[in-house]
């Protein structure tokens, strides 16, 4: 099935990040993700469908390997933008269930503030805070490309994009700035939407 792309629009203009930033980074970058996804999802589609290509996959280099590198580049690079536009839009104002769970293992949220900025700060690529079904607890993972640094089994909360097209129009190289006013922009309801939906979820 192919990815249908979603348009995120938001109500007030966002402190510090432009308009012309969203859209550079929505209708080209995000738009570009989810072409390639769909190109890439068909190609694995043909090739599954013709068993000579099973007798070539190598580790090394083969077509087989380069569609499924591209694969999850691609696919992430569409899932993980989403969750970053999806969470951006609201008063950055701290409220609800997440910030319980974030003050309960962080010891304040003053804490939580600091280490995510920390680790968006020595990301190349992404900072996610998540829920991981395995340790049944909220934990920030960071990621220098799409698909890499994602450990299996959790599901992203809140996601930062690090990348420099994400802030360098409007920021220069401040990415820290950068952050502060990820925060400020922050819909903490989405965020605790997806909290609530993702603890239920065990391993």
């Amino acid at each position: 099935m192919a990815i249908e792309p979603r348009k995120y629009t938001w109500e007030k203009p966002l402190t510090g990040i432009s308009e012309k930033t969203l859209q550079i980074h929505q209708d080209t970058l995000y738009q570009g993700y989810v072409k390639k996804a769909n190109e890439i999802s068909q190609k694995l589609n043909e090739f599954c469908m013709n068993q000579a290509n099973f007798d070539a996959p190598n580790q090394s280099y083969s077509h087989i390997r380069g569609l499924k590198e591209g694969e999850t580049f691609a696919r992430n690079g569409v899932y993980l933008h989403e969750w970053y536009f999806s969470v951006l839009g609201g008063s950055g104002e701290p409220t609800g269930t997440l910030v319980d769970a974030l003050v309960e293992k962080m010891g304040s949220l003053e804490n939580f503030y600091g280490y995510f900025k920390a680790c968006g700060m020595a990301a190349r690529g992404w900072a996610v805070l998540c829920w991981d079904m395995r340790a049944q607890t909220v934990k920030v993972y960071t990621a220098d490309a799409h698909n890499q640094g994602g450990v299996w089994g959790c599901i992203p909360l809140i996601v930062l994009d690090v990348y420099e097209h994400a802030y360098f129009m409007d920021y220069g190289a401040n990415r820290g700035a950068y952050i502060d006013d990820f925060f400020k922009n922050l819909d903490w309801s989405v965020a605790n939407e997806y909290y609530e939906k993702a603890r239920k979820c065990t391993l």
